[in-house]
Order: C-alpha cells, then structure tokens, then sequence
C-alpha cells in the first residue's frame, strides 16, 4: 500500500512541473552564426515563468520572439522570460518564439542530439534533447 502511495504521488509531482518535448535545433546557414532551438512546453499545474534555456557547450541561449511591425517587416525581440499558464502549451516554433544557441560546438551535427534544460523562475528545471538538423532540412514531425 506504501508503494502505491508513493507511486502516485511521484506522478502528481511530474504533472506539476512543464513538460518540454518535440525538440530540434536547426543550424545556421552562414558557419559561425547562432543555431536556433524549438521545442513545446506544456504547462504544469500552475503558472510558471521561464527565465533560461541553456545547452551544454553553448556560449549563451537567448530566447527571442518574432513579430510583424505595423510597417510589415518582422522583427525579433530578445524576451527575459516567457510567461508558462497552468495547463497551457506554449510554442517554441519557427516565426515566433525560439531559442538562440551561440556559438554551439562543432562536433553538434545533423542527427545528433543536444540536451536543452529549461529553467524557472521557482527553481523547477524540464530538460529535453533536441535533434539537431541542417539549416535547410525539413522540421522533425
């Protein structure tokens, strides 16, 4: 029965924290310019704030978001956190939020993996391995 117990409550843990999944990191074009990473985050059983991505061997990860101006034109904008709702799935896709990886190592090539460890604001962490493929490949359904 004691197993039982802390069986279920080590699955009511799990779905309180964001779960990051669909993960992939497209590389640059141009050699020497900043990968970008995507993934889903779905939202735990309350509202959260991401405040990091960080990937090992990476100088830095900033997370941006692209909009279109009232000119037109798309923009990209650093953000210092991005609001997580309870619940909620929010998108790291391209055309809007996503991640830039700078200076990612060289040994990072198509069909590898990079682990991403998303931090929040609360201490929680969610991690999740991003495939990685080249700049003109199609998006891992």
């Amino acid at each position: 029965m004691a197993a039982l117990i802390l069986a279920a409550a080590g699955c009511s843990a799990q779905a309180a924290a964001p779960v990051a999944d669909d993960a992939y990191v497209r590389l640059a074009a141009v050699p020497g310019r900043p990968a970008a990473g995507y993934f889903a985050l779905r939202g735990g059983a309350k509202d959260m704030t991401l405040v990091r991505v960080e990937a090992p061997g990476v100088s830095r990860a900033e997370m941006h978001g692209s909009r279109m101006t009232a000119s037109g034109m798309v923009t990209m904008e650093s953000l210092a956190t991005v609001p997580v709702p309870a619940k909620t799935d929010v998108a790291f896709a391209p055309g809007g939020r996503h991640v830039m990886l700078f200076d990612l190592p060289q040994t990072v090539r198509p069909g590898s993996l990079v682990p991403l460890t998303l931090r929040f604001a609360d201490g929680a962490t969610a991690q999740v391995e991003a495939k990685v493929i080249a700049a003109g490949d199609v998006a891992p359904e």
